[in-house]
């Protein structure tokens, strides 16, 4: 509330007091107003005033009996909500794809519709065959969309059949996506998203010889640094910085979740039974089907996504990644990642804090002492500087 309605705490807090009493006090007259009850709603930067609207000039005393202030209005509650009821129904006769947006408007006693254009409206209105007087229009460009996220780990379908896993968020130009395995989805194929959303279509895919695809998704989607971590917390990505043989490494799917191991070797070639793939790192983490193109993590640096392997995450396995940076580099693709921390002041007075994300050469101060991050990494729980020699030097 500070940051997005200017509120100082006091403020917030006297806030929540009013809006939980305002509501109380709303549906008690609500109540005794009965079929004359047109809505109510709060204003003011704490929300210190109610209005409560009855079509009845009676009603006034008791409105302002309970500390409300009245409105009289022409339309009661209920005809408001048949009206809207009429536009429900002419939405499914006609396309709203330039009046996307419909509703009830207490404060105007009316129904709203938000629409592309002024002759839109009017054709909706019309369908909907309500007075045109009565409804309020709003001319806007914006539509509403559905909000999802490209989260590394999580599942996406391919042409309403097999199941992968999201690799890492990527963009090529203004375009977003997300990086996956080559051998999940052909150029052309149409994936939907966890939720079963349209999502999105691949614009290419190397298999065999390579284990890399990438998929453009549609609008409704947004690319972001994260990858889905231990116990569904996010692990945000600052690049592709390669991690050397013996580093350890985690990996996400959508079918088993977070794992770790170690890596074991680069450039290693695979012969699948669907043809040979060079260039893989073999790892001990384990997978199962279903987590293919899931990413690989080293610290904060994407590694790769997730090819094929023995084994499974019950008894233990093998692994092999396609390397990230060959895949951005084969389709021209940006890895989306989260801004690291800015370089801090050598003076003792910034603290390690799980979740941050840490630049090299950062210095912090932990249990009384004084740590310098030697990788860039996002700071885990488990990761404090006390016992990570391989992330923090004490100074």
């Amino acid at each position: 509330m500070e940051r997005d309605l200017g509120l100082t705490p006091a403020q917030a807090s006297r806030r929540l007091v009013n809006e939980a009493e305002a509501g109380t006090r709303a549906g008690r007259l609500r109540n005794a107003l009965g079929d004359r009850f047109a809505g109510a709603w709060l204003r003011g930067a704490t929300s210190q005033e109610l209005f409560v609207a009855t079509t009845d000039a009676a009603d006034v005393p008791a409105i302002k009996a309970q500390g409300a202030k009245a409105a009289v209005v022409k339309r009661t509650l209920r005809d408001l909500r048949a009206a809207k009821r009429k536009l429900d129904a002419a939405a499914t006769r006609v396309s709203t794809r330039d009046t996307p947006l419909w509703y009830v408007d207490i404060p105007a006693n009316r129904v709203a519709v938000e629409a592309r254009s002024k002759a839109a409206a009017a054709a909706f209105v019309k369908a909907a065959r309500l007075d045109a007087k009565s409804v309020g229009v709003k001319v806007t460009a914006h539509r509403p969309r559905l909000l999802a996220d490209l989260i590394g780990g999580d599942a996406y379908y391919i042409d309403g059949a097999a199941r992968c896993s999201v690799g890492f968020s990527v963009t090529r130009g203004a375009q977003q996506g997300f990086a996956s395995a080559g051998h999940c989805g052909r150029r052309g194929a149409r994936t939907t998203g966890y939720n079963n959303a349209e999502q999105g279509t691949f614009q290419a895919s190397t298999f065999p010889g390579k284990d890399m695809s990438w998929v453009a998704v549609n609008d409704q989607w947004t690319a972001t640094a994260n990858v889905r971590g231990a116990g569904g917390q996010n692990v945000q990505i600052t690049g592709s910085v390669q991690a050397l043989v013996g580093a350890a490494v985690c990996r996400s799917g959508s079918t088993t979740g977070w794992h770790c191991g170690r890596i074991e070797q680069h450039d290693t070639s695979v012969s699948y039974a669907e043809g040979r793939v060079d260039g893989l790192t073999r790892t001990t983490v384990c997978a199962e089907p279903g987590d293919s193109g899931g990413p690989f993590v080293a610290g904060a640096q994407a590694q790769g996504v997730t090819s094929g392997g023995t084994g499974d995450c019950r008894s233990g396995g093998t692994t092999f990644y396609q390397p990230i940076n060959p895949l951005l580099s084969d389709f021209g693709l940006t890895l989306k990642t989260a801004a690291a921390a800015a370089a801090a002041p050598q003076d003792n007075t910034q603290a390690w804090t799980a979740g941050r994300v840490y630049e090299a050469g950062v210095v912090v101060t932990h249990a009384g002492a004084r740590y310098q991050c030697l990788q860039s990494h996002q700071a885990q729980g488990a990761w404090a500087p006390t016992g990570t020699p391989a992330l923090w030097q004490r100074v």
